[in-house]
């Protein structure tokens, strides 16, 4: 009984650094940088990115539609997607951590086909994809975009 009761203790000890370590690393206190590299944005997005979400930035087909394994297909980035739905402090954590680590930060449970970046891009790279992705929107999506990451940045306090 005891043997079971330490095994349970270290279990749950080990859960909780596993979770506050992921909260931490998923608490991006930064918002875009002033200075972006929209040009190497677009190079690190046809080499990260583009596999999976298109060189035109298109998704894959029927991307709203779980495929067999019961994951959604990855989504375009370009205006018909939902990216630009999403404040900027979500795209990024998004492409760092991942999708299924972003959003467990946020209480959902959730299978995501999207890795996480973040042991192979910098933030400022990533910020610099994000950058590129988003230059390539009409004006009205990024003016929406960007009042919902002034809205969440407020909302943090930040």
């Amino acid at each position: 009984m005891r043997k079971y009761l330490i095994i349970s203790v270290i279990v749950l000890a080990a859960a909780g650094a596993g979770g506050w370590l992921l909260s931490t690393a998923g608490a991006q206190t930064e918002t875009v940088p002033e200075n972006v590299d929209i040009a190497q944005g677009e190079k690190l997005y046809g080499e990260f990115c583009a596999s999976c979400h298109g060189a035109d930035l298109e998704g894959q087909p029927d991307w709203r539609s779980p495929g067999p394994d019961g994951i959604l297909p990855a989504p375009p980035h370009d205006v018909t997607g939902h990216t630009w739905h999403h404040p900027d402090r979500v795209l990024f954590n998004y492409t760092k951590l991942g999708g299924e680590a972003t959003l467990a930060l946020q209480g959902v449970e959730f299978e995501s086909g999207m890795p996480g970046f973040g042991d192979q891009l910098s933030d400022a790279e990533i910020w610099n994809i994000i950058a590129y992705i988003k230059s390539t929107w009409p004006e009205r999506q990024r003016a929406v975009q960007a009042e919902r990451s002034a809205a969440q940045r407020q909302q943090e306090g930040n």
